[in-house]
């Protein structure tokens, strides 16, 4: 079991989020497609769902997919800081929308959420 699925698609990004997880004890099962994100909260029942809104395979898509099927665990959404539409279509899904920067800069913070809502 996952503490936090994470839909990023970008393999520098990938790292940087599985080396911050490892420095603070959360595991991350990283998925690169919506069926995969899908599929992944489904079976793991991760605490925290993280959404690369900017992925080639449709970010919004996937997490527009997840509320459709009844998944309302949290999800934080990062995307570009000038994409304004885009973050308000994610907003609308129920998603906590930052920009990638701002995401990058609390992203233990933001991954120790996951450990936090588990109780560890």
């Amino acid at each position: 079991m996952a503490d936090v699925v994470a839909l990023i698609d970008d393999l520098f990004f990938q790292a940087k989020v599985l080396e911050t997880a490892k420095k603070i004890g959360v595991s991350v099962k990283m998925v690169t497609t919506p069926d995969a994100l899908l599929s992944a909260s489904q079976q793991d029942a991760p605490a925290l769902i993280v959404v690369d809104l900017n992925a080639r395979s449709g970010g919004i898509a996937a997490v527009e997919r997840l509320r459709a099927a009844g998944n309302l665990r949290p999800v934080v959404a990062f995307l570009s800081h000038v994409q304004v539409d885009l973050a308000e279509r994610a907003k609308a899904a129920g998603c906590e929308v930052m920009s990638r920067s701002r995401f990058t800069q609390d992203l233990a913070g933001i991954l120790g959420r996951a450990k936090q809502s588990q109780g560890q």
